[in-house]
């Protein structure tokens, strides 16, 4: 009968979990969904603001193309979509933050949190710094480099594509902060390693901006600078956050 009843008790909770996550996921869709409703009649217009990093750089005259037929429609509204998962961000975060959140301690909340909000406000910074100082300067360099007779005509779809990867590239290279934290809590390492690690962590970010970034020293610079001074932030922050050694264990280890 106990165990009958335990079987109950365990069905009953996981039946409680899926109406939660099922509840979770449909506001989370709901509220992405008049994120986008709202912003479809403004997808030409968002559109055109989108592309002025690379309009402002073209010789006067000349201006985006649409080598598909469908072009003129779906890129528009795939930059809807994507602005207003942007924009919709913190909604979808709290969503699931509030489904995990209950089954979290104390500490773990008070941790969480301030970690969830910087990973989005650090996303968004990343984005805006790619959108305000890198394209301007990468669409400078490609149009200085355009080679005699040849006319800079970029397809729509095709401008879409470059400019998200650059902004995903961006924002997830900012997140570096917040995966220091993250790995110095989970006790995976510690900021001494992190400190003593840094001569490679700089070569390796500075590989890594040459592979994600255009063939320029300019903006392989904008994104390879920046992470260091985050992976500096990183090792600040996971010093305030890292658990202590316990006193007792040291003077056991240091007896032996």
């Amino acid at each position: 009968m106990a165990a009958d009843a335990e079987h109950d008790d365990g069905g009953s909770s996981l039946i409680e979990h899926l109406v939660e996550l099922r509840s979770r996921l449909l506001r989370a869709i709901v509220g992405l969904g008049i994120a986008l409703v709202a912003l479809l009649p403004f997808a030409n217009r968002l559109y055109g603001w989108f592309a002025q990093p690379l309009l402002d750089k073209l010789p006067e005259g000349a201006q985006l193309i649409a080598v598909e037929v469908a072009s003129p429609f779906f890129a528009p509204l795939k930059l809807a979509f994507f602005a207003a998962v942007m924009v919709t961000m913190p909604w979808l975060l709290y969503q699931a933050w509030a489904f995990v959140a209950p089954g979290l301690y104390r500490r773990e909340k008070k941790l969480a949190l301030p970690l969830l909000v910087s990973a989005v406000g650090l996303f968004y910074a990343g984005c805006a710094f790619a959108f305000f100082l890198v394209l301007p300067t990468v669409f400078g360099f490609l149009t200085a480099v355009t080679p005699d007779g040849v006319e800079m005509m970029t397809d729509i779809n095709a401008y879409l594509n470059f400019v998200l990867v650059i902004f995903l590239a961006f924002g997830i290279s900012f997140e570096l902060p917040v995966a220091l934290v993250i790995l110095a809590l989970l006790g995976w390492v510690t900021p001494a390693q992190l400190s003593e690690w840094r001569g490679y962590a700089v070569v390796g970010m500075f590989v890594l901006a040459a592979i994600i970034t255009p063939p320029d020293v300019v903006s392989q610079l904008m994104l390879a600078i920046p992470m260091c001074l985050l992976y500096e932030a990183g090792i600040i922050a996971a010093r305030m956050v890292a658990p202590k050694p316990d006193p007792d264990t040291a003077d056991t280890a240091d007896d032996a």
